[in-house]
């Protein structure tokens, strides 16, 4: 998968591409159903998304809701089978395009697309005052062809990130799931951190939650992909989603401990599948306490995952 980040320098070859725009944070099957309408035209396939989410753009120190970043974002799209990624710089220059111009200058003029495939709801330009039809409209004068999807049903109703937000944020990472046809993980590098979990018998690899939506505290059942380094593969483990209130914490985290693992995890790239639901975070009475429960949050995510 090539990517582009700029609409005003395209080589020829990222030209003439069938692509699906929005910005796909969580990639779930709403999203997929537009990307497989783009991929049923004789072109590459592309998607047209932007960096940073419009909404981080335009309310900066509201709080975070994004269920996956940028990389994780790229990694969905690639195993999808993506050509090409246009992934704009979403500024002050181009949110102040309005919609004709966007048509014209970025999606015709800039990226020469033959296709363009976007949900029922997408609005675009200057005060998203550009609609479904308009694009329909200005793909006629402009020379692409334009495909509207109907927003996708399922058994929980719409298929949508904000609904996906909602089960995660209720402890319902199946549900969660079943919107994104596919389990919902958190990705980065394994960060250095107080090392207590050595100490418990329970080391864990140590990843950060900043800019990301937060799911329901507690202790769930995971499926790790170790991405990057030495000890690349996937893993069975149980992991705590929280601030770590037997020490005070206050930013929460997600501490994952790899079952039947030994090695150097630090630095490394992990995604980290969240299976199941097991119990909310606890300040036990004692370090004997919190260890027999932690063997006992083991057992029970080794019984969950096995039956997968």
């Amino acid at each position: 998968m090539r990517t582009v980040r700029d609409y005003q320098y395209v080589s020829a070859e990222d030209r003439g591409a069938s692509v699906a725009i929005g910005n796909f944070d969580g990639v779930h099957l709403g999203h997929q159903h537009v990307i497989d309408i783009a991929r049923a035209h004789d072109a590459p396939l592309g998607i047209l998304t932007f960096e940073p989410h419009p909404r981080e753009f335009f309310a900066s120190n509201g709080p975070s809701f994004r269920l996956m970043n940028a990389e994780a974002r790229a990694h969905r799209l690639e195993k999808l089978g993506v050509d090409l990624l246009y992934e704009l710089a979403f500024n002050h220059a181009l949110s102040g395009l309005e919609a004709e111009e966007f048509a014209r200058d970025v999606l015709a003029e800039g990226l020469g697309l033959a296709h363009v495939v976007v949900g029922a709801d997408f609005c675009f330009g200057r005060g998203r005052k550009g609609t479904t039809q308009s694009l329909q409209d200005f793909g006629a004068r402009y020379g692409f062809e334009v495909t509207i999807a109907e927003i996708m049903q399922g058994d929980l109703g719409a298929v949508s990130s904000t609904n996906i937000r909602n089960a995660l944020s209720e402890g319902r990472p199946r549900d969660a799931a079943a919107m994104l046809g596919h389990w919902h993980r958190i990705e980065g590098p394994v960060l250095h951190g107080e090392k207590r979990g050595r100490e418990l018998r329970y080391p864990t690899a140590n990843m950060s939650l900043a800019n990301l939506h937060v799911p329901k505290l507690g202790v769930y059942a995971v499926l790790v992909d170790v991405l990057t380094g030495a000890h690349q593969g996937t893993y069975h483990g149980v992991a705590s989603l929280g601030v770590r209130p037997m020490f005070g914490g206050q930013d929460p985290n997600l501490e994952t401990y790899l079952f039947d693992f030994t090695g150097d995890l630090y630095g490394a790239d992990l995604s980290v599948g969240l299976i199941d639901y097991l119990r909310p975070e606890v300040k036990f009475d004692g370090i004997d306490k919190l260890i027999t429960q932690m063997d006992a949050d083991s057992a029970q995510a080794r019984a969950i995952l096995a039956a997968l």
